[in-house]
């Protein structure tokens, strides 16, 4: 076993494994950037992709090698000649092959029987070895394989030179106490760096990597956000966090960059991190009972693990039914709002009444009951929208023509975009831009009612130039319409805090 203070190696494989998410396909360009970006997180090694699935797959490989990453840059390639060759001709110089060694992989899908596995298993990496690359072996499938099988497989490369041996649960079907075991007998078996490689079926893909991680693996394949086929992998996010606050373990991850990081390719990959997503969830830092709040105010650390910060986050307050005077009233002092106990009461009653006719309270809501209560003009919004026109249809650049007021003066803008929508916004955009310097972070549309009239939910979520997040929630049957409104309001939160932190 590892001493505990040796560095777990992180091995990624979002731009293979991970974008091999059903419905996820991008360009090699975004392939270069998300490449840039896990170099700059300070990942040990990359995996950037299958070099034989396509020639854009070969191009984005070949321009990410040329990039002076530090991390280490892997392909993956099959125990066949051509995916080898097609991994070594983009300029690789570490190839992670593998040959499946279950007895359902080998009848139905391999239709090969041991012998014929284990010696393509052992001529694959001898290929790659005599072209001078490193290579990582994987026996797919290896947790319902035969384990003296196995074991014959991963001595077999060992005694041809493989430079690691990779332990994949490829369809999630292992338990921690089973990965332990199996780890430690191939430790004691090869002598050789071993990597886990866990997928999350039955939600076990984290728990299952730190038990090969405690046993003796000194490397895990994980994913940003957990990304990956069926289920995904292992989250890049979780095991680093658990890794590092519940076990001690070193690593070269910059743990401030992991938020920022997953947005950036929840964005690029365009799939939604779910809120409550454990580390870099909306909802992870977020807090609406009465009795959390109250003791995240006294000392965060009755209710949070871990500092937001060391996780590039902030921490939120909601308001809504569970929130306490306590909740709402450090909500208010953050812009810097101080009612007294009685206005307090109010505005907490209020703004209860509301959630429980099943309205979910936002910031700009309760900004305005606290206005209302408290007879404050302070609160009204900075920007009015008057009057917005859309030109869109087939063969037609959809434009948007937007009309705001700010203080007491029309502004008027233009916008392209690539559907209505987006033109609106972009409009918008252009005459606040300036003055709440924002950029939108996140736009998610969902339909609450059915049939073609069905009524649109949109939800945005906007980010000011101190990182501060703030969001809005606007339904209607008009999806454009509902989408202006919703950035609206996104907008005159952030003016608000403004004049409030300035004024108030």
């Amino acid at each position: 076993m590892l001493g505990a203070d040796s560095k777990v190696r992180i091995f990624d494989t979002t731009l293979r494994d991970g974008e091999q998410t059903p419905g996820v396909s991008i360009t090699p360009e975004q392939k270069v950037q998300i490449a840039i970006k896990l170099d700059e997180l300070g990942i040990d090694a990359i995996e950037v992709g299958f070099p034989v699935v396509s020639h854009g797959e070969t191009i984005a490989i070949k321009s990410i090698t040329k990039q002076g990453l530090k991390a280490e840059i892997c392909g993956l390639a099959r125990a066949i000649k051509s995916d080898l060759d097609a991994a070594i001709n983009c300029d690789l110089t570490y190839v992670h092959t593998f040959i499946a060694t279950s007895d359902i992989h080998m009848q139905f899908k391999l239709k090969m029987d041991r012998q014929q596995v284990l010696e393509k298993a052992v001529w694959a990496v001898e290929y790659a070895k005599k072209h001078g690359v490193e290579v990582e072996f994987s026996a797919e499938d290896a947790t319902r394989s035969d384990r003296a099988f196995l074991n014959q497989v991963f001595m077999a490369v060992a005694n041809v030179g493989v430079d690691r041996l990779d332990i994949p649960d490829t369809v999630g079907y292992a338990t921690p106490q089973y990965i332990e075991q199996l780890v430690k007998d191939v430790k004691a078996y090869t002598r050789l760096p071993i990597s886990m490689h866990c997928h999350d079926d039955f939600g076990l893909a984290v728990a299952n990597s730190l038990s090969g991680i405690n046993a003796g693996a000194d490397c895990a394949h994980v994913t940003i956000n957990g990304l990956g086929e069926r289920a995904g992998n292992a989250s890049l996010e979780e095991f680093v966090m658990a890794l590092q606050c519940l076990y001690g373990r070193k690593h070269n991850v910059k743990t401030e960059l992991l938020y920022e990081t997953s947005r950036f390719v929840s964005n690029t990959m365009g799939i939604i991190v779910q809120p409550n997503k454990a580390i870099i969830g909306e909802n992870a830092f977020g807090h609406e009972s009465g009795i959390h709040t109250h003791g995240i105010i006294n000392n965060p650390l009755t209710y949070e693990p871990i500092s937001p910060d060391l996780v590039g986050r902030k921490r939120w307050m909601q308001a809504g039914k569970h929130a306490g005077a306590h909740g709402i009233k450090a909500m208010l002092e953050g812009f810097g709002i101080g009612p007294t106990e009685k206005e307090l009461y109010e505005i907490v009653e209020k703004q209860k009444n509301l959630a429980d006719k099943g309205k979910s309270i936002t910031t700009a809501e309760l900004l305005s009951i606290a206005g209302e209560v408290m007879r404050n003009n302070k609160f009204e919004e900075k920007f009015k929208l008057y009057d917005f026109h859309i030109v869109t249809g087939m063969n037609i650049i959809p434009t948007a023509v937007v009309r705001l007021n700010t203080d007491g003066k029309d502004f008027i803008a233009s916008e392209i975009g690539v559907g209505p929508v987006d033109a609106a916004l972009k409009a918008i955009q252009k005459i606040a831009g300036e003055m709440a310097n924002i950029k939108i972070r996140e736009y998610r549309l969902d339909s609450i009612t059915g049939g073609s009239d069905a009524l649109a939910e949109v939800s945005v979520k906007v980010e000011d130039k101190n990182g501060n997040v703030v969001s809005a929630r606007k339904a209607g049957e008009d999806v454009v319409v509902a989408s202006v409104q919703a950035m609206m309001d996104a907008i005159n939160k952030v003016m608000l805090q403004k004049v409030l932190y300035t004024k108030y």
